[in-house]
């Protein structure tokens, strides 16, 4: 069926391609993993639980280190959530590490600078990825897929 109205996209190329780059330079440094993923709408209350589901739903938790970190962001319902697996949240500093890099890309998403604040993230939890799980060549470089995920 043809549509004369076609939803904006969330986010423009450009956009996607530096985001995308963030992520593949940060993953340089370390044997952790980061991804992106992007809705219009949280489908909970809490963007932390829809964070979970999607990290379980792209089985984040099978990475050799326990090591990954999700970035979700739902734009419309102006929400996010950071989660990560259980060894880089406690190696990172716990609640306070989490806190504070939440609070950074709360500042950005306010003034709507959603890509410069999404690559500040991704820098930021890339460089603790990076102290506490330097790279490593004894496990397989790229565990999981760079490319953003765009849901709802």
């Amino acid at each position: 069926m043809f549509s004369l109205f076609r939803k904006r996209p969330i986010l423009d190329k450009d956009a996607q391609h530096q985001i995308v780059a963030c992520i593949k330079e940060a993953e340089s440094k370390t044997s952790g993993e980061i991804r992106v993923f992007i809705e219009h709408h949280c489908a909970y209350m809490d963007a932390m639980l829809r964070a979970q589901e999607i990290f379980a739903n792209l089985e984040m938790a099978k990475t050799q280190a326990r090591n990954a970190i999700i970035v979700y962001v739902a734009i419309s319902d102006r929400q996010f959530a950071l989660f990560g697996d259980i060894a880089i949240y406690e190696k990172a500093g716990g609640a306070e590490f989490w806190k504070s890099a939440a609070a950074k890309l709360t500042g950005h998403l306010r003034k709507n600078n959603v890509t410069e604040g999404l690559c500040n993230c991704i820098h930021e939890l890339g460089t603790a990825l990076a102290t506490h799980f330097p790279y490593d060549p004894a496990i397989k470089k790229n565990e999981l897929p760079d490319e953003i995920v765009f849901g709802r």
